[in-house]
């Protein structure tokens, strides 16, 4: 987040003075969204919550050595309603953080692992079917872990939930990033066609549900996730295991699509780990929405006695400089 020192002519908008920072303005905007249509259906708990949802911003300056300024996330509050834009971005971010920050020590410690990144999914459901339809889907992955043929040694498991436009169902599946022991590709490879019996199988399904899994290639070493030691193609099948679990575009849809959803996923679980990358991660472990960025190890920052606080402006729906 790299910013020129900011001067009376400069603008006061947040995505001008740190276009790093744009999202903020396109994700709140839709938590405005969000906050009516939980209005509008007398769900006035959570619609009072993201009313004040990241409502203002601090950011600290920070100076590099070349006297280059970065702004910093410091202060914020957030409302931490599940269906929240905001926090849910933050949410995404927090976990790919977290899951960057150890993944050098788990690739240092396992070498010669390969990582592969699994789809698993369902036909739609109605959306008042969908808690149980999750609970199939939870118990059929249980199954499929204890399988002789499942191959990770650890995974991490998201769910994902789409709406389907003409009829409204929901379409629930499973992302899900594994660590297999390097000899996978050659002694115990599971090619789709068999991921699919398999899931079948644990699933008790009638049909021959639709799986999609892909090995995760190394490519070049990526450097726009806070790490010049993680490569670009695991750094890209992260990204897309800890997204959102909603798009935004489903949740502000329809106010009776966004009430059931709500109904239906209370307390449910969004992320899950197995296998050794409990030994790595938690599931549990305290929601951080403000740190939700790796520091450069490479570069040394020294705060400034600068400080920056941005408001929500909802007449333009950007954030504007106190």
């Amino acid at each position: 987040m790299t910013t020129s020192q900011p001067s009376e002519g400069d603008s006061f908008y947040l995505s001008e003075l740190s276009p790093a920072d744009k999202p903020w303005d396109s994700h709140r905007a839709s938590a405005d969204q969000v906050q009516r249509l939980y209005k509008s259906a007398d769900y006035d708990r959570y619609a009072e919550r993201i009313d004040d949802c990241s409502k203002w911003l601090g950011f600290a300056l920070k100076a590099s050595d070349e006297g280059e300024l970065k702004l910093k996330l410091k202060d914020a509050r957030f409302c931490r309603v599940r269906h929240c834009p905001v926090c849910q971005w933050r949410r995404s971010l927090m976990w790919r953080a977290r899951f960057f920050k150890v993944l050098p020590k788990l690739q240092e410690q396992h070498p010669t692992g390969r990582w592969i990144f699994l789809t698993l999914t369902v036909r739609n459901c109605p959306l008042d079917e969908l808690r149980e339809t999750l609970n199939w889907m939870n118990n059929a992955w249980k199954l499929l872990t204890k399988r002789k043929e499942f191959p990770a040694l650890g995974w991490i498991k998201s769910v994902e939930v789409t709406r389907n436009p003409n009829d409204g169902s929901a379409h629930p599946h499973f992302h899900c990033m594994m660590l297999v022991p390097s000899g996978y590709f050659k002694r115990g490879y599971i090619s789709q066609a068999k991921w699919r019996e398999l899931w079948q199988s644990c699933l008790k399904s009638e049909y021959l549900p639709v799986v999609n899994v892909k090995s995760v290639k190394d490519l070049s070493k990526a450097d726009g996730n806070g790490s010049t030691d993680i490569p670009s193609g695991v750094a890209k099948a992260v990204c897309e295991t800890l997204k959102y679990s909603v798009k935004e575009s489903d949740l502000s849809a329809d106010p009776e699509w966004l009430v059931e959803l709500t109904r239906q996923i209370h307390k449910t679980r969004a992320i899950a780990l197995g296998g050794i990358l409990k030994d790595y991660l938690s599931e549990d472990e305290p929601e951080d929405l403000i740190n939700t960025e790796l520091e450069i190890s490479d570069e040394v920052l020294e705060d400034t006695d600068a400080k920056l606080i941005f408001d929500w402006a909802d007449t333009v729906r950007r954030y504007k400089k106190r």
